[in-house]
């Protein structure tokens, strides 16, 4: 605990949000077949909602198709169903037990859809930062309030965590110019 706050505790939950955000854009769509595609997807299974991967096994066998190979016969219906509502643009073949699932070229219009998405998913990354930033002032706030700490010591740290947010928008704003060019590439 350096300066009233512990910076390393402070950037390892920086670091996760930033995490969290690269694996909501590694379920964008680019063009290229990814099981991660189907990671939001929700099933009715069993009388409460699962994830996709815990009724089946996700796979991408081409760069066009990504197959589904369901565990429980019963679960073909609904797991097609979540798949086709998911909002993903994807339209599932059933093919017995398993679901193969062909991905459609992207045209123009979602393709800025996506863009739009990951958008909301930077503006979420930056909001759980900025979140995180507000805690460790206030914790300076209340540590120099109760004499814990004095006032160019929290002054100190205040900027030390305004960088370290900075530094993480700054990160998301790169990732996200990369997905948007891999989005947008033809």
């Amino acid at each position: 605990m350096a300066d009233g706050i512990d910076l390393a505790s402070l950037k390892k939950r920086m670091e996760g949000s930033l995490a969290s955000f690269g694996k909501d854009l590694g379920g964008l769509r680019t063009g290229r077949a990814s099981a991660s595609l189907l990671d939001p997807v929700m099933v009715d299974a069993y009388g409460q909602k699962m994830p996709i991967n815990q009724v089946a096994n996700v796979g991408a066998p081409e760069p066009k198709l990504i197959t589904v190979q369901i565990w429980d016969k019963s679960m073909v219906g609904p797991v097609e169903k979540a798949v086709r509502e998911a909002g993903l643009g994807l339209n599932p073949v059933v093919d017995g037990q398993n679901l193969r699932i062909p991905l459609p070229d992207l045209n123009e219009e979602r393709r800025r859809e996506l863009v739009k998405v990951a958008k909301g998913y930077a503006e979420d990354a930056k909001v759980a930062i900025r979140h995180i930033r507000r805690d460790a002032m206030e914790t300076l706030k209340k540590a120099e309030k109760d004499k814990e700490i004095g006032q160019d010591e929290s002054r100190s740290s205040s900027d030390k965590v305004q960088k370290m947010t900075d530094e993480m928008v700054s990160e998301v704003d790169q990732l996200l110019s990369v997905k948007d060019g891999e989005i947008m590439q033809v």
